[in-house]
């Protein structure tokens, strides 16, 4: 269960960062200016969150192919909803896994924990880009 637990958290790190490194070479790039107006900025975000979610759910799609290849759940919809849940922490607990893979879902929740805030921080750094843009441009 370890080994599966270090592995399934370094996959789904790896696509992460992958996927927040393609994200910020496309909408930060440095010869880009961000945008000023609301709408503008207000799309970026938008089409920020869309990768995103798509990004969680790639990841959550791991967790949930490895639930059913092990035979941890017993059908894909079953294991895609408990991981879903789990990496989101929102933990209905209408599900569990068996005994011996129990350990395994405070492991990805903790795992989509720490992508959420990976994913706020890049936020942070797409709005802070848009403010510093439009300070930029009342300062002209």
């Amino acid at each position: 269960m370890l080994i599966a637990a270090v592995i399934l958290v370094a996959v789904t790190v790896l696509m992460h960062a992958a996927g927040l490194s393609l994200i910020s070479r496309f909408f930060m790039k440095p010869q880009t200016v961000a945008p000023i107006q609301t709408w503008p900025a207000a799309w970026l975000l938008i089409r920020v969150t869309w990768w995103l979610i798509l990004i969680h759910l790639a990841e959550i799609t791991v967790w949930a192919l490895f639930y059913l290849r092990g035979k941890c759940l017993p059908d894909t919809e079953s294991a895609f909803y408990f991981s879903g849940v789990t990496y989101t922490t929102v933990g209905y607990g209408d599900l569990v896994l068996p005994k011996a893979w129990r350990l395994l879902a405070p492991v990805e929740a903790l795992t989509g924990i720490l992508m959420c805030g990976l994913s706020a921080a890049l936020f942070f750094a797409i709005l802070n880009r848009v403010y510093a843009s439009r300070l930029e441009a009342k300062g002209k």
